[in-house]
């Protein structure tokens, strides 16, 4: 994103640009032929028994994978309030895991027997009968493939979805493949030049954009703010990119609950900021610091839905 919006930032003193964090810079594990053969596997077989395949898969990661081990282990002592067991971290492995499995079936419509929950839609529905375009917040908890499931049920407006996808362009390629022409298409690349006019345009129609705003790419400006008891890097670019937009803006989680199991949840966050840069900064780091509260809460919820495999409060650093 920060390609898109210039270097400025938020403003010097609030917020401080950081080297390219370390999940930007890890190498996405597994070949894209091995991709597209557990694909083409679990589609042939059903997904009771690509189901029951996550226990060895999410147990060969949770074993094999030393550093994101610890990270999820530093996490989940914060979000439980205690040392986690290894059920916990198996638990937090197979969670992830059934969330892919689950995004080959949501991106392809195969969606019989899927239970979803919805939650404040009516806050969501108001915003679109106003004609109003709106800036949807999410983060990389449970799954916002699990939201494509409300906008394919009769959403009457565009969405369109901004992503990160250097570090996972294996996987996005064949999830492209499997959702076709239209489903690439409403994916906007951040750190492109075209990423802010392509926003802009769908928000002036009316329609809805999607981001997750837990992550800072690159070397984007982040706010270091309290959460889960201790500050973290959390990235002020989504909030400026609605200044920018001068777009209202919502919340959305698609929890995973269970086996084939969501609650989707919309809340609304924050109104259009006023024109002009006077006190643009202060009110940024608030939301950044209402953000953090905000997932803060959920994390604590629900423990097993946050999927942030590497030191996020760089403590290797530190």
């Amino acid at each position: 994103m920060s390609a898109a919006l210039g270097p400025q930032g938020a403003g010097a003193g609030a917020a401080a640009a950081r080297p390219a964090p370390e999940w930007t810079r890890a190498q996405e594990r597994g070949s894209l032929a091995l991709a597209r053969f557990m694909v083409w596997l679990v589609r042939r077989i059903g997904w009771w028994p690509g189901h029951a395949l996550l226990y060895p898969i999410a147990l060969y990661f949770l074993l094999a994978s030393p550093r994101p081990r610890a990270a999820a282990r530093a996490y989940l002592a914060r979000a439980l309030g205690r040392a986690p067991r290894f059920g916990d971290l198996f638990r937090l492995y197979f969670a992830f895991a059934s969330t892919i499995l689950d995004r080959v079936f949501l991106v392809t419509g195969e969606t019989r027997g899927y239970r979803v929950e919805l939650h404040g839609l009516e806050a969501l529905q108001a915003r679109i009968a106003a004609g109003e375009g709106c800036l949807i917040l999410g983060a990389h908890l449970g799954s916002f493939e699990a939201l494509r499931l409300v906008a394919d049920r009769g959403c009457p407006v565009d969405v369109a979805v901004m992503m990160h996808e250097a570090n996972a362009a294996r996987l996005k390629a064949v999830f492209d493949g499997l959702g076709g022409a239209a489903r690439a298409a409403s994916v906007i690349p951040l750190g492109t030049a075209a990423a802010m006019l392509r926003a802009k345009e769908c928000l002036e129609r009316g329609g809805l954009v999607g981001l997750l705003a837990d992550r800072a790419p690159r070397a984007e400006r982040v706010l270091e703010v309290p959460f889960l008891g201790a500050p973290a890097p959390l990235p002020t670019g989504p909030h400026l990119l609605a200044a920018v937009l001068d777009a209202p803006v919502m919340l959305a989680f698609g929890l995973w609950r269970g086996p084939r199991h969501y609650e989707v949840r919309f809340e609304p966050f924050a109104e259009r900021l006023p024109p002009g840069r006077a006190g643009r900064e202060a009110a940024i780091a608030e939301r950044v610091r209402r953000y953090a509260a905000r997932l803060e809460s959920l994390c604590r919820e629900h423990p097993y839905n946050w999927f942030n495999f590497y030191d996020f409060w760089h403590r290797d650093a530190a």
